[in-house]
C-alpha cells in the first residue's frame, strides 16, 4: 500500500483489506510492538553492560559472537510474544502496552 493511502487510513482510524489480510490502524512506531525494542535490546544491553571496546571491530566481533550463540528459542519466544502484545494493544485501543 502506498504511504499516502496508508497514512490516510491510519489518521482516519479506518482499516483496509489487501488480498486476504486486513491492515489494522496502528501507531507509526510503537516500541511495545517492535520485537527489537521489547525483546532484543534488554538482553543485549545486559550482555554488553560493563564491557569496554577499544575498537569498533572489537564491538562488532562481540555482537556477532552474541548473536551466533543465541538459541533459536530466543527468537521464537520474541516473535510468539507479539501475538499477546498485539492483542493487548487492541484491547487498550492503541495505547502503549507497557505502562
Amino acid at each position: 500500500m502506498r504511504p499516502l493511502i496508508q497514512q490516510t487510513l491510519h489518521s482516519n482510524g479506518c482499516s483496509a483489506t489487501v488480498g486476504k489480510f486486513e491492515i489494522l490502524p496502528h501507531p507509526a512506531h510503537s516500541p511495545d510492538l517492535a520485537p527489537s525494542d521489547f525483546h532484543l535490546f534488554g538482553p543485549l544491553k545486559r550482555h554488553l553492560g560493563g564491557m569496554a571496546f577499544e575498537t569498533e571491530d572489537d564491538l562488532i566481533s562481540e555482537l556477532r559472537n552474541w548473536f551466533d550463540n543465541l538459541d533459536v528459542d530466543f527468537f521464537r519466544v520474541g516473535i510468539n510474544s507479539l501475538l499477546l502484545r498485539w492483542q493487548k494493544c487492541i484491547d487498550l485501543h492503541g495505547d502503549y502496552v507497557e505502562k
